[in-house]
C-alpha cells in the first residue's frame, strides 16, 4: 500500500499517540532524509506534532493520550502530507529552526541552520578567544539566516558584528531574525560576494560557514537538500572554492591578533593537502575534529 493511499483515511487515529506511531510509520515508509534539525524520524514526528499543536516542544509524556479535535487532524495531516509528498524539511514546514535555545525565521531563502560554528561560539569561542568582552568586531560571512551573526552578538556583548552574504534574499529572512532578537544596533547586514565589499574593514574573529559540498555530492542529494538555496551548498569541483577565496584575502581584514573559523564538511583531507604549509587548528565539535578549522592572522600573512 503505497503512502498517498495511506492519507486517504486517519479517522481512526484519535490521540497525539496514535499520530505519532502513524506519522513515524508514514515517515519511515516513504524514505525520507533528515538532518534538517531532526535526525531520525521519531524525533521529527515528534518536532512536527508538537509545533503544529502549539504545546511544547520539550513536554511529550503528559499529551500523549490527550486527544486531537478535527480542526487539529486537518492541520497536522496537512503538514505531515507536505513533508512525505514534497519532501519539504520540517523547518521549511513550521518557518522555524533551533541552535540550542536559540530559535531563528528560516523559508527556502536561506540554508537550514545546522553550523557546527554555533557549539563553538556558545563557549565564547574558548581558549582562543581569551576576553570575550573586550572583543569589539566579528564578522559572519555567508551569513545566511544571521543566526551565527546572532549568537556572536550574544557571545560578545561589546563587538559590532557585520553579517554578510551574496544573497539579497537570504539578508532580508536575517534582517527579520536580526529585528525578533533587537540587535539591529549591533548588527550589520551587508550585501557582499565574500569580502568584495568590505573593503578596508578589519575584524578580531571572522567566522563562516560557506558552500561547501563538492559537485559529485551536490548531484546526489537526496530531496530535502534541493529545497535549499543552490548557492549556499554547492562550491566547485572540491567544494573548496569559496573556502580557497576565504583563505586568499582574510590576513586582509583580520586585526593584527585576529582569528579565522571556518566550517568546510568532509573536506579536511583534500583542504590540507591543497594548503600543506598552513597550520591549521582543527576544532573539537560534537562531530568531531575534521569540520571547522581556525587560523590566525600571521598565519595567513
Amino acid at each position: 500500500m503505497s503512502t498517498l493511499h495511506r492519507f486517504a483515511d486517519t479517522s481512526e487515529l484519535l490521540t497525539l499517540r496514535d499520530w505519532l506511531r502513524y506519522a513515524v510509520s508514514t515517515f519511515t515508509e516513504a524514505g525520507l532524509t533528515f538532518g534538517h534539525g531532526s535526525q531520525n524520524a521519531h524525533d521529527e514526528a515528534v518536532y512536527l506534532i508538537l509545533h503544529t499543536l502549539h504545546l511544547p516542544l520539550d513536554t511529550l509524556d503528559p499529551f500523549l493520550d490527550a486527544r486531537l479535535t478535527a480542526p487539529e487532524k486537518a492541520i497536522l495531516l496537512e503538514f505531515l502530507k507536505r513533508r512525505v509528498e514534497q519532501k519539504i524539511p520540517a523547518a521549511y514546514l513550521t518557518h522555524e529552526a533551533w541552535l540550542g535555545e536559540f530559535n531563528f525565521y528560516v523559508d527556502e531563502r536561506v540554508i537550514v541552520p545546522r553550523s557546527f560554528i554555533a557549539e563553538l561560539i556558545r563557549e565564547r569561542l574558548s581558549p582562543w578567544v581569551a576576553d570575550a568582552e573586550n572583543t569589539a568586531t566579528v564578522l559572519d560571512l555567508c551569513t545566511g539566516s544571521g543566526c551565527l551573526a546572532i549568537l556572536a552578538a550574544h557571545a560578545f556583548p561589546n563587538a559590532i558584528v557585520d553579517a554578510a552574504d551574496l544573497s539579497h534574499d537570504a539578508l532580508q529572512v536575517a534582517k527579520q531574525n536580526v529585528a525578533d532578537y533587537r540587535l539591529n544596533d549591533r548588527i550589520n547586514l551587508l550585501e557582499s560576494d565574500l569580502f568584495s565589499r568590505l573593503s578596508g574593514k578589519q575584524y578580531d574573529i571572522i567566522i563562516s560557514n560557506p558552500p561547501y559540498v563538492d559537485a559529485q555530492s551536490v548531484a546526489a542529494l537526496p530531496a530535502e537538500y534541493l529545497h535549499e538555496p543552490v548557492l549556499a551548498l554547492g562550491s566547485g569541483i572540491d567544494g573548496l572554492d569559496a573556502t580557497r577565496e576565504i583563505l586568499k584575502q582574510a590576513a586582509l581584514h583580520l586585526t593584527p591578533h585576529g582569528i579565522l573559523i571556518v566550517e568546510i564538511g568532509h573536506n579536511r583531507d583534500a583542504l590540507e593537502a591543497a594548503y600543506p604549509d598552513l597550520p591549521f587548528t582543527w576544532l573539537d565539535v560534537s562531530a568531531g575534529d575534521e569540520f571547522v578549522f581556525l587560523l590566525h592572522r600571521n598565519d595567513l600573512v
